[in-house]
């Protein structure tokens, strides 16, 4: 069974990446929310497998790890697992110290970590070679 993953707040260029990312490695379907009002929409209305989320929205500048804050003390969506994207130590690090799982960034796309990290949610090894992006 295919597994559902969101993302939020990319844009057109980085969404498209991931989507390719995803798709291409692993049993899953990648949906798109612009930010946070229809990303909660979006979980309360769907069953998703992981969250997606960019550090600074593409579209309101919005602050993702407001959102991730938001997923996680909500009791129907605490569930769903969440990560952020960013290249930055400290953003990952303040992530998780509310409830995400180490996530990855942009820079990173096309490594082995990254397809380890959505592996270890999406079920499974990743496919052997690497879809470049």
């Amino acid at each position: 069974m295919k597994k559902h993953v969101l993302d939020v707040g990319n844009c057109s260029f980085d969404h498209s990446n991931l989507k390719r990312l995803i798709e291409s490695n692993f049993e899953a379907t990648v949906s798109r929310a612009h930010g946070p009002a229809d990303a909660i929409t979006s979980l309360r209305g769907g069953k998703f497998d992981l969250v997606l989320v960019n550090r600074v929205m593409n579209r309101d500048g919005g602050d993702g790890l407001g959102l991730i804050q938001t997923i996680k003390a909500d009791p129907q969506l605490s569930s769903t697992p969440a990560m952020l994207i960013s290249d930055f130590e400290h953003f990952q690090q303040q992530a998780t110290a509310v409830g995400a799982e180490m996530g990855f960034g942009k820079k990173s796309l096309d490594s082995p970590e990254t397809r380890q990290r959505l592996a270890e949610i999406l079920g499974g090894a990743s496919l052997a070679t690497p879809v470049r992006c």
